[in-house]
């Protein structure tokens, strides 16, 4: 498991979510980077997704920060650091520690974290130093820490093989953890009985694999696990013995819920049958081995702790916890938020699990770092942290490796107060994001490939990200960024570190002292005196970790019966289920979910760039049920306007009829922004609502209305270099840019006739003395297509309507080269006929990894007369990568079935 020194692969770590899958990477010579997965690494054990795979696709300078900027000029880095150093020191000195704060990121090695939360807790002096894992899982750690007294994930990824029954809780794990659902589905096939039940108010590609899927109200997740508490007390399936033993307050939680005994009428609240509640309160009962996973869809709401704790209650009352198979198990969206919340990068926790309410854990802390400056009380949460800086309370905030303009609720309210802070700091690897371009100050940050330190995924494994390729430009760790500026503020004799090795010593030695002093469960002592080389060849640690592992480890917490409150018993936490106070109206009549798709992630920064990920779903799309479609005269393929309570103006996607969403609902992905769109950022349409326990935003409850954008043209465009759309005298409407191979695809509407688009079109072309062009056009089409030196630079079609699923065939006319001219020629001939030829008939993308289009899909299908998904497989390669298209090649498969039945 560790680097092999005479090997040419190295070991790292995959940059995406909190699965924290081993990767192995090797440079080619001419500068990209061959990646695949760790066979050895127990998260996937060589497995990767379609995001992994694609990682040497995103090791690119395109859109890279490559040297420091004040006030949008370039400057050197001690310009640069003295600036930062200078202006918080100034902010400091006339406002007091607390007008200061710093804005983490999940993606941030544990060393990056511990440092920039040393500084701010430790020597600033404030509390403020939080992270876009508040977004993400802070309602877990408040429903940790409230039951258990430390923010303890008890469970293993062994557990998905050994549970007999897994419950899947507000996640689409098959699109957004891939690997864990493939294991999942892998232990199911070789465990039949093992049952599989998905609780989601959306169909997904995780509940078409379940033994059930419960379609719950959405929010009404207490109302549910409350009902399993009543229901386990009532038919005798508590231990008692376990309950009286290790836990406290039973009673209490009886008593709230003493009304859920009517399972007719809970059903009917919970807006699903009382058969299949039944199923599911009687598989749980039932089974010794439960393990219940849950992400987002129970973390991002207003009632989030809550959620947490009333699953956590279940298993408590039952004794399925702490044992293989049997746990609560909170999966992470991003690669380091574990490490992250384990230093203190929270702004209610003070570091290494320890607490700003404890005296004692205070003194230890302040005697470690050895700092009379040690802040008292929490910061700002990540909501608070904003709403101050637009108060004029916070005046200069540093943000890292984040971009929050995009990804808080209510984002054009996050914009505006950033640009109105005094003093604003971005460092991150990406140039032109949207909350890049608000910064006083760009500091260039190393990315994925560049950095080296360590991360820790869900279930509490810490693995090394190693250096792979030299960083381009003047890029810097965010470590030494953040020592550098804290040296200049006067601090250097605390962040004198040589490099990242002597920053994660420092880290396990805190935990051991904490560890010691206060028995609390994350324990790094047995690496807090490892050398750089075993720091450089270490191979993946769970902690606790009280020596060196060389060996793969699975290790269960709370198994003892032992927990980390003050009398050892684990708090049965009383809840009662709150309606969203986000309630929809006859103004507002829709509730908008959102989440991921499969081959995106966040805000596209790095997703985007790849021509693999981008090839599965061009566009952002807007899920609706076609009885809702049909009331707001909404039609397949149309551009929906969604306006909210919030928005200052609406969000515009392209609409797509689906039965995976119930009447009254709608879906919407959340990674489209002001980079890549006209307008499709999702996050302007949500309210800056928060759960009152962990400050975590409801974002997956947004009152929403619907209306068509009439427009009088549509067109889609290649070009070889990005476009500015705001220079033209009539911006479209509606413009989404997707990466294609050889620069890249715009799909528009607008409010302007086919001549004057294209007008504004062509002022769009690149200027060439040699350049070649060709036209087409009637009053209702216009197609363009320019050619320099035997090679397509550019080209559009445009008319009063598209079906642009029709124009696939535009995102490969940019591969045609002159050493084929064969083939220009056929994509001449495609543009000016409108009729795909030759190899750009094989259409949409459907598995990313092997690059399967559906029409080869649907051929493969007719030819062979094929019947099933593993047939599909063997004559196509489609879905014999990570497997998350399994589930749209079985709709395939069922689509053309029924086609040919209706013959």
């Amino acid at each position: 498991m560790s680097q092999n020194p005479s090997s040419p692969w190295i070991k790292s770590t995959c940059a995406y979510c909190g699965v924290g899958c081993g990767i192995e990477a090797k440079p080619q010579r001419d500068g990209t980077l061959s990646v695949r997965g760790d066979n050895d690494h127990p998260a996937n054990w060589g497995k990767l997704c379609s995001k992994g795979m694609a990682l040497g696709e995103t090791v690119t300078t395109t859109g890279r920060l490559l040297q420091p900027h004040i006030a949008g000029s370039q400057c050197d880095w001690s310009q640069a650091i003295a600036t930062v150093a200078n202006q918080f020191t100034k902010t400091i000195a006339e406002h007091g520690p607390d007008s200061v704060a710093f804005y983490l990121s999940g993606q941030l090695l544990t060393e990056d974290y511990y440092v920039a939360n040393k500084l701010m807790k430790g020597f600033i002096g404030s509390g403020n130093v939080d992270t876009n894992s508040r977004l993400c899982m802070s309602s877990s750690v408040a429903g940790h820490k409230r039951a258990f007294g430390n923010d303890s994930v008890p469970g293993c990824y062994q557990d998905l093989e050994s549970a007999d029954a897994i419950v899947l809780v507000g996640s689409n794990l098959a699109w957004c953890h891939p690997i864990l659902f493939q294991r999942i589905k892998q232990a199911k096939q070789q465990h039949p009985n093992k049952k599989l039940i998905v609780i989601d108010p959306r169909a997904t590609a995780s509940s078409a694999d379940a033994d059930l899927h419960l379609a719950i109200k959405p929010g009404s997740d207490v109302l549910l696990f409350n009902g399993l508490f009543k229901y386990l007390h009532d038919h005798g399936h508590t231990d008692s013995d376990y309950i009286n033993q290790h836990t406290q307050g039973f009673a209490a939680n009886l008593a709230s819920v003493a009304d859920l005994d009517d399972l007719q009428a809970l059903s009917q609240q919970l807006q699903i049958s009382q058969a299949d509640l039944l199923t599911f309160y009687q598989t749980f009962a039932n089974t010794d081995k439960v393990t219940t996973l849950y992400s987002q869809g129970v973390n991002q709401s207003s009632q989030g702790t809550d959620k947490v704790n009333s699953i956590i209650n279940c298993h408590l009352v039952t004794a399925k916890i702490g044992r293989s198979g049997a746990n609560p198990f909170s999966i992470t969206g991003q690669p380091n938020a574990m490490g992250g919340r384990e230093v203190g990068g929270l702004a209610n926790t003070l570091a290494a699990h320890l607490e700003f309410n404890n005296d004692k854990h205070q003194q230890l802390v302040s005697e470690f770092w050895q700092t009379d400056n040690l802040a008292t009380r929490p910061g700002l949460k990540a909501v608070e942290m904003f709403d101050a800086i637009a108060k004029g309370k916070i005046k200069a905030v540093w943000i890292m490796a984040t971009n929050p303009a995009v990804s808080l609720p209510d984002s054009d309210f996050i914009q505006q107060a950033l640009a109105q802070c005094p003093f604003v700091v971005v460092s991150d690897c990406i140039a032109n994001t949207d909350t890049g371009k608000l910064a006083d100050v760009q500091l260039p940050a190393q990315g994925w490939s560049e950095k080296s330190g360590t991360v820790t995924n869900s279930e509490r494994r810490i693995s090394r990200q190693r250096r792979l390729t030299v960083s381009p430009g003047e890029a810097r760790p965010d470590w030494w960024i953040i020592t550098e500026v804290a040296k200049k503020m006067g601090f250097a004799q605390a962040f004198s570190y040589r490099h990242e090795a002597d920053i994660f010593r420092e880290y396990a030695a805190l935990t051991a002292a904490a560890h010691r002093a206060f028995n609390t469960d994350l324990n790094l002592s047995g690496l807090a005196e490892i050398n750089d080389h075993q720091y450089s060849n270490m191979p993946p640690q769970q902690w606790p970790v009280t020596h060196l592992q060389t060996e793969v480890s699975h290790q269960h917490l709370l198994s003892d019966g032992q927990f980390y409150t003050a009398n050892g018993k684990a708090n049965i936490i009383p809840v009662r289920y709150i309606p969203s106070p986000q309630a929809v109206t006859k103004r507002y009549p829709l509730l908008l979910n959102n989440g991921r798709i499969r081959d995106q992630w966040h805000t596209m920064t790095r997703t985007g760039l790849s021509v693999t990920l981008s090839s599965h779903q061009a566009e952002p799309l807007l899920l609706i049920n076609p009885a809702d479609a049909a009331s707001y005269h909404l039609t397949e393929g149309m551009i929906a306007q969604i306006n909210s309570h919030q928005s200052q103006r609406a969000v515009m996607m392209r609409v797509s009829l689906s039965n995976q969403v119930s009447p009254g609902q709608v879906f919407a992905p959340i990674h489209w922004n002001n980079s890549n769109s006209a307008a499709a950022k999702i996050a302007t349409l949500g309210q800056s609502i928060t759960d009152p326990v962990s400050g975590q935003p409801e974002m997956k409850h947004t009152p929403v209305a619907i209306t068509p954008f009439v427009s009088r043209s549509q067109a889609i465009l290649i070009s070889r270099q990005p476009l500015l759309f705001a220079n033209l005298p009539d911006s479209p409407e509606y413009w989404i840019q997707q990466t294609i191979a050889g620069g890249y695809r715009y799909m528009m509407a607008s409010s302007v006739d086919v001549a004057a688009l294209c007008e504004n079109l062509r002022q769009l072309q690149p200027q060439s003395s040699s350049a070649q062009q060709s036209m087409q056009q009637s009053e209702q089409q216009v197609r363009f297509i320019m050619t320099d030196q035997q090679r397509i630079e550019f080209a559009f079609t445009c008319a009063t309507d598209l079906d642009v699923s029709q124009y696939d065939w535009f995102s490969l006319l940019l591969t045609q080269t002159s050493t084929a001219p064969e083939k220009l020629q056929q994509s001449l001939s495609s543009v000016l006929s409108d009729q795909p030829q030759g190899e750009l008939c094989h259409g949409k993308i459907v598995c990313a990894c092997k690059q399967v289009g559906i029409n080869q899909i649907h051929d493969a299908i007719a030819d062979q007369q094929l019947s099933d998904v593993a047939g599909i497989s063997r004559c196509t390669q489609a879905g014999t990568g990570c497997g998350s298209c399994v589930s749209e090649l079985q709709q395939i498969l069922a689509e053309q079935h029924s086609k040919v039945s209706a013959y």
